[in-house]
């Protein structure tokens, strides 16, 4: 039911395409958050145009489809891109991004109605927990559709995650597919410095979760990653997916620093970053 399903080079010219919204989106209002969008790209690509099952014809209650939660909301712009290039709204919207009366707000809300959005997010540490009730709502329903969810590892600082952590393997929530954007950044500084996370895979793997992981950069091993994650469901374990990103990947000036957490490039920069993501301008908004 992916109404996509593109090759792997196809996917990078979307991917590409993208990252060209996402930093003329934040540009375009001084405001946003760049760094952690542009790391995530290629896996918001894989998901909307390969791995999930969907339809853009959205309802809110996701019946017979696979459902995705974004825990760290405050990475909309690839969201609402990956969402409008996939066909759930007009390209030409993203043009209102943190603008008034938008229904692209900064953190992805749902009295706006925009299509895509099942819940309100950006508080981070509640995502995963969201993620979870939705499945266990699937599971209730004989609905035999994925829920997947990402999550920011400086978010795993939040003692919720790991109370969600506990309670999915408990419960066999094996219709879960949870990833974990590692990319050892968040606004203040690197996730080491700020609060060390130590072994992650040790710590799922001890509270009961299958682990694998994947680097979020690179189609030819992350398709691969989630195509493992998906064959991993149904066995009565939840799955996550450590996935290893660089902040700000695609923009050379922006990679691999907490700065672009949440600045916007100025118009020189906007320029410099453009020149790097190279496709088809026709098809900017």
């Amino acid at each position: 039911m992916n109404p996509h399903n593109k090759s792997i080079d196809e996917l990078k010219q979307v991917a590409a395409q993208v990252r060209r919204d996402i930093v003329r989106m934040v540009h375009a209002v001084n405001s946003g958050h760049p760094g952690g969008s542009l790391g995530c790209t290629d896996y918001f690509v894989s998901l909307y145009f390969r791995v999930m099952n969907y339809s853009t014809d959205f309802k809110m209650d996701g019946t017979g489809e696979d459902l995705f939660f974004l825990s760290n909301g405050h990475i909309s712009p690839v969201w609402y891109s990956t969402l409008a290039r996939a066909g759930f709204f007009e390209v030409k919207e993203l043009a209102t991004f943190r603008k008034l009366n938008s229904r692209l707000q900064g953190h992805p809300a749902t009295e706006e109605g925009l299509p895509g959005i099942r819940v309100a997010s950006g508080s981070l540490g509640q995502g995963l927990s969201v993620a979870i009730g939705a499945a266990q709502a699937k599971k209730l329903n004989k609905d035999n559709s994925l829920v997947y969810v990402l999550m920011g590892d400086g978010e795993l600082e939040e003692g919720q995650i790991w109370e969600a952590a506990m309670y999915a393997p408990h419960n066999k929530v094996d219709n879960l597919i949870a990833t974990v954007d590692r990319n050892g950044q968040q606004i203040d500084g690197s996730t080491e410095e700020v609060l060390s996370l130590g072994d992650l895979r040790a710590k799922f793997e001890a509270f009961g979760w299958h682990v694998l992981e994947a680097d979020g950069n690179s189609f030819e091993t992350l398709l691969p990653a989630l195509d493992e994650a998906k064959a991993a469901t149904g066995k009565g374990k939840p799955v996550m997916i450590l996935m290893d990103t660089q902040m700000g990947f695609g923009v050379d000036f922006m990679m691999g620093s907490h700065k672009w957490h949440g600045v916007a490039p100025n118009d020189e920069q906007l320029n410099k970053a453009l020149q790097q993501l190279a496709v088809n301008e026709a098809a900017d908004y």
